[in-house]
């Protein structure tokens, strides 16, 4: 029988997002509250896991940040301790396994679990440490709503909602000066967030990477707005969007780190193109970036969180490690991180279905996704 559980860590990893703070919370205070745990969190994610970098987590220090964006812990999406960048004996940098140090640390901490909340690359390594006997929740985070293994994740909800009063305002501006609007907005390969932000937000036309589309399709879609009286369009663009014949458009490479493409700047090329094309209308872009992952948490969000968090307390009462919280409907439970890292890396990752019935619906109400 495992020995009863007296201290739990926590480590936030990957990119920001709305809602970490509130699962910090949820966990700390049920844990402390309910439970008994004491609780500390690792400062960087792996790296703090593997410079012995934490502290200590009361309900008191967490009481206030349940709106608050971004991650106390803070985080790190460079640091995996299974291929860590090192200084060898010759002060050379070179990629070594320490996932070694940091077993050894969580002992020396005493730490009983560790509570992981990152996505796919934060969960790899989580399992991987599953792999070595530590005993292990996952949490998934991503803004981005694209892990298969749950139905919603916290983030995507407040995200969707920034981007939805963008495209609210684009409306306005764009409506005043007859104008063609493209707005860019995060999401890398799944098009959620454009979707809904789009939808909600009135977009006229929306791109998204599941359904390539091209400038002569977004031409005629303008000129109809033309003829029907509303000459002007807003266009939602999807980062990880692509042209019919492929094209995409990417920011910059960074080797070192898990997602080494970054896209950034489709929407400016699309407007480009747009105004060779459209010679009766003024085309501008804007890109909101990394504002859409900031700010206030939306109320669902924070009530989600708060499931996460007190479901992942669950887990580690009952003795259920090696596995990942979810929600399945209305319904909360657990999938087990070897599945739920095996479907990412062949590539089952969650996508808007493009003969769907949001995708549908919005045809149905004239809406264009630049594929006729």
């Amino acid at each position: 029988m495992d020995k009863k559980v007296k201290r739990i860590a926590l480590l936030s990893g990957g990119g920001d997002c709305p809602g970490l703070n509130a699962v910090i919370r949820s966990i700390t205070k049920t844990a402390i509250l309910k439970y008994g745990y004491e609780v500390i969190g690792y400062v960087f994610g792996y790296r703090g896991l593997y410079t012995n970098n934490y502290i200590e987590l009361t309900v008191d220090k967490v009481e206030n940040i349940y709106k608050e964006g971004g991650t106390i812990l803070y985080s790190s999406n460079k640091d995996n301790l299974f291929d860590y960048l090192v200084e060898d004996e010759h002060g050379n940098k070179v990629k070594k396994d320490v996932s070694d140090v940091g077993v050894e640390n969580l002992k020396k901490a005493g730490v009983d679990v560790l509570v992981v909340l990152g996505g796919d690359g934060t969960l790899t390594s989580a399992r991987d440490f599953s792999r070595k006997g530590v005993k292990v929740i996952g949490v998934p985070k991503t803004m981005d709503n694209d892990l298969s293994s749950t139905d919603l994740t916290y983030g995507f909800i407040s995200a969707s909602s920034v981007g939805t009063e963008f495209i609210d305002r684009l409306n306005t501006t764009a409506k005043s000066h007859h104008r063609v609007i493209c707005c860019e907005l995060m999401g890398r390969d799944a098009g959620w967030i454009a979707l809904y932000s789009g939808l909600a937000g009135n977009a006229s036309c929306i791109l998204i990477p599941e359904i390539p589309f091209t400038i002569e399709n977004i031409v005629k879609h303008v000129a109809l707005r033309d003829q029907q009286g509303y000459p002007y369009t807003v266009v939602a663009v999807a980062e990880g969007a692509k042209y019919a014949d492929g094209t995409k458009v990417i920011g910059k490479i960074v080797e070192d780190s898990p997602d080494p493409i970054r896209y950034s700047g489709l929407a400016a090329k699309v407007a480009d193109d747009l105004e060779k094309a459209i010679p009766n209308h003024e085309v501008r872009s804007v890109n909101p970036g990394h504002i859409i992952r900031g700010g206030d948490i939306a109320p669902y969000d924070r009530i989600l969180s708060i499931r996460f968090g007190v479901k992942a307390c669950e887990l580690i009462d009952q003795g259920l490690f090696g596995n990942v919280v979810t929600l399945r409907g209305e319904t909360m439970g657990y999938t087990s991180l070897e599945e739920v890292i095996g479907d990412a890396k062949i590539g089952k990752q969650k996508r808007v279905d493009p003969q769907g019935e949001l995708v549908q619906a919005a045809k149905a109400m004239g809406v264009c996704f630049g594929d006729e």
